[in-house]
């Protein structure tokens, strides 16, 4: 962090902007740190699965229903982000605004807790709209910390401070599930942690607390870690409303901002963020359902879903720094479209996965009940694929993140960034209730899943079409 924190004078259109103390950047990347097991922990390897598998009774039934909550906090997710992140361009003060969202989402973890095996319909409602709130509150919350982003560094080094909030995600969502899975949680047969430890806390194995326990844990992991950006990372003064008679103008409205924006929008600039709506979708499929298919598959239970976890959340942390060499070697163009090509190639190799056949049609034996985890071929084939699933999807995120910085001009690159923002989540209900309506009909998770290479193949495809020359060497722009 300390190259992020020489101070100095930008000399490109920001040259009043120097590069705040290590510790406000430090403190800024941490916001990611602490956030980061919600992900990791609830929606991809261990609340997710388990309230498909457990808590609903019903597998196929429960991916449906998980993914329909999941589509619902999209929805909500669309219709807010935009508004917001016009707010908060340019009118000061973001932090009271991410202290309520925080406090929200803090409230919408914990409840998670409630959510017990074969829970009555009722709780069952009431733990899906724990985690819609939860969902909506983190992505509005992350509004107003990438608003307080370019005012932290000059715009030549948004994509290294950028990068080591990324970074320190992965590495937070790995630290938090090898304390859950290490430290806390007992495994059932046995009631040790996954290292064989006593666990720290008495937990009952029957009633699942160890699964159930990931919301709380999330919840508490945030607020400890959060606390370094509310005390060092500068917030903008409040916006003055302007008097009667001066020649300044008053602000717009957030609605008004919004629309000009999208009205001065390139077209090269509009190709990509709808490229980037859709194999978003698709990513934040792979994601919510990767972990519930293989339970299904496999009869995973929190030893072997910590396992995966870990290796998956590793091996992406280790593609985020390949991926970011590769940008600069090639070409953050080049990174999107081959990382998207090897996405849909390990899809469709987790997919050609079930408990006895490999590739779709090679027999092997099933995994024996007991027996050592990741020990059938079929689980190690799976995790072969999920590896490079793991490890390409980082690449794809962070590197439209640099390509948007790369096209956007220097004047307006905040409201691009929020745009940005928008792009990855105004359509983010789609791909989780398109898996969630084919899984219905079929009564295949298999076919539900399927479904998500639409959004890979339709983003990768308007990918290859996207003019990432610079702006003053396209025709008719300068």
């Amino acid at each position: 962090m300390s190259t992020l924190a020489a101070p100095h004078r930008s000399q490109s259109t920001d040259a009043t902007i120097e590069a705040a103390p290590t510790r406000a950047l430090v403190s800024w990347t941490m916001y990611d740190w602490a956030a980061q097991p919600f992900y990791t922990l609830i929606t991809t390897f261990l609340f997710a699965p388990y309230f498909a598998n457990a808590v609903y009774g019903d597998k196929v039934a429960g991916q449906a229903a998980w993914g329909y909550a999941a589509a619902i906090a999209g929805i909500f997710i669309a219709l807010g982000s935009p508004f917001l992140g016009a707010l908060a361009d340019g009118r000061g003060r973001r932090k009271p605004w991410l202290a309520l969202f925080a406090v929200i989402f803090v409230a919408g973890q914990c409840a998670l807790w409630f959510a017990t095996p074969d829970a009555s319909p009722a709780t069952i409602y009431f733990v899906l709209f724990a985690f819609i709130v939860a969902a909506v509150a983190a992505e509005y919350a992350q509004v107003f910390t990438n608003a307080i982003m370019p005012s932290l560094v000059p715009s030549q080094q948004l994509g290294r401070l950028s990068g080591a909030g990324w970074a320190a995600g992965y590495f937070g969502g790995l630290a938090s599930l090898i304390v859950m899975i290490g430290l806390i949680a007992p495994v059932p047969e046995t009631g040790k942690t996954l290292l064989g430890l006593t666990p720290l806390l008495t937990l009952d194995t029957a009633a699942r607390e160890g699964d159930r326990l990931a919301g709380p844990f999330a919840a508490v992991w945030f607020v400890i870690f959060v606390i370094p950006f509310f005390l060092f990372v500068p917030d903008k003064p409040a916006q003055q409303r302007v008097a009667p008679g001066t020649s300044v103008a008053p602000l717009k409205s957030p609605l008004a901002e919004l629309s000009d924006t999208l009205k001065s929008l390139p077209s090269n600039i509009i190709l990509f963020l709808v490229a980037r709506m859709f194999y978003s979708d698709g990513l934040t499929a792979i994601f919510t359902f990767g972990g519930i298919y293989g339970a299904a598959v496999f009869g995973w239970g929190p030893v072997e879903l910590g396992i995966f976890g870990l290796v998956l959340t590793l091996v992406g942390a280790i593609g985020a720094l390949a991926g970011g060499h590769l940008d600069d070697v090639l070409g953050s163009k080049f990174v999107i479209v081959g990382a998207l090509m090897a996405l849909m190639a390990g899809a469709i190799g987790i997919l050609s996965v079930d408990a006895t056949h490999v590739l779709f049609v090679h027999d092997v034996a099933a995994k024996t009940k007991g027996s050592a985890p990741f020990s059938s071929v079929g689980e190690q084939v799976f995790l072969a694929f999920a590896i490079l699933v793991g490890f390409v999807s980082a690449p794809v995120q962070a590197s439209s993140r640099s390509l948007l910085a790369r096209l956007a001009p220097p004047e307006k690159v905040t409201q691009y960034f929020g745009l940005f923002a928008f792009s990855g989540k105004a359509t983010a209900f789609a791909a989780p209730l398109l898996v969630a309506l084919v899984t219905n009909a079929f009564g295949d998770q298999r076919i539900g899943m399927a479904s998500v290479l639409v959004f890979l193949i339709v983003g990768a495809l308007m990918m290859l079409l996207v003019d990432t020359r610079p702006r003053d060497t396209r025709p008719g722009e300068v």
